[in-house]
């Protein structure tokens, strides 16, 4: 085990300098001048030149990007060219609200496609099945950015019953920037606060969770219907086991690792994926950091968000890795 995460440490690295490349020179020849950004079109060209050289913009791209490597390694990411904070502690404030929503996302999003598609997966080919079917493609194909806006206008506008934006009502003088501010509320025994944060994310969870619990219930169903058709399920049945002894002690375990493996992603997925759902719903995570960064051309923000999702992805494919061996003990890591 010890040799199999050195080796996936040590592929790691060049992973994580090839992502860091790739959004380094795209964001450098994507055009824009955050100079001209952040001091306005009427400014001099004096004045211009002096920010560029304090920004560090005036040096050619291969030796702003050796001393962009050189602070990364230490944990240095840089300022941010529109606040003049560290990028760091900049991205790390923003990160656990999107960790908030994407983890509340992703467990309604395991509520509602697991027992979906186990239900569809014991009775194939009925009207369940057929209706779960539908509601898998419904969740596949309708575009986030509609659905949430879908939502606003139904829950938030028509009905009244949800808030449309935002992390907690201003009014109740709680920090919006609080990390994973439902469970800290809740920690301190503040309740009106905590009611008021779970009633904020409401409706961006359920925004973000329909892509990932459509396809926790279709990789559930083919897993299990695929599982139901094994040598060992017709013996199981055979010794006299009830329906859902077989479902559960022997098909469910052998069909969970094609299922784990589609979490792991999509979780990955939700982190990387809730720009549009934080924008929409002005949550105030990584998503709206990085389209905030994106307009101003802060090419450090954008940076240090890039990096830190791909440390995220690399994580939770070795999390995934080991969790097979701990599910199925025929896999083991020499």
């Amino acid at each position: 085990m010890g040799r199999y995460l050195l080796r996936r440490l040590a592929i790691a690295i060049p992973i994580l300098f090839g992502v860091s490349a790739i959004a380094f020179f795209m964001l450098h020849t994507a055009g824009g001048d955050p100079a001209v950004l952040k001091l306005g079109a009427r400014a001099t060209p004096e004045a211009l030149a002096k920010l560029r050289h304090e920004m560090g913009l005036d040096r050619p791209l291969l030796v702003q990007y050796a001393d962009f490597l050189a602070g990364a390694v230490r944990g240095n990411l840089g300022l941010s060219y529109r606040s003049n904070t560290p990028v760091t502690q900049e991205v790390l404030s923003r990160f656990p609200a999107t960790i908030e929503l994407a983890v509340t996302a992703m467990a309604l999003a395991l509520l509602v496609g697991g027992p979906l598609g186990i239900l569809a997966a014991m009775r194939r080919r009925s009207v369940v099945d057929y209706l779960s079917s539908v509601g898998v493609l419904i969740g596949i194909s309708v575009p986030t950015f509609w659905l949430g806006m879908i939502f606003i206008i139904v829950f938030g506008l028509w009905l009244g019953w949800l808030p449309i934006s935002g992390r907690i009502n201003p009014r109740l003088g709680a920090d919006p920037s609080t990390p994973f501010l439902t469970v800290a509320a809740v920690w301190q025994g503040n309740w009106v606060v905590a009611a008021d944060a779970a009633r904020h994310l409401i409706l961006p969870a359920l925004t973000l969770a329909a892509w990932p619990a459509a396809i926790v219930a279709r990789m559930t169903r083919a897993s299990l219907i695929e599982a139901m058709g094994q040598d060992y399920i017709r013996t199981a049945r055979g010794k006299g086991l009830s329906q859902g002894a077989v479902l559960m002690r022997h098909a469910f375990r052998n069909a969970l690792l094609p299922v784990l493996t589609a979490i792991g992603l999509e979780f990955g997925t939700l982190l990387g994926g809730a720009v549009v759902t934080e924008t929409i719903f002005s949550w105030p995570g990584l998503g709206q950091l990085t389209v905030a960064a994106i307009s101003a051309r802060d090419y450090q923000i954008v940076q240090g968000v890039v990096l830190l999702l791909a440390v995220v992805f690399l994580t939770l494919n070795l999390l995934v890795d080991l969790l097979y061996a701990a599910l199925d003990p025929r896999i083991r890591y020499a």
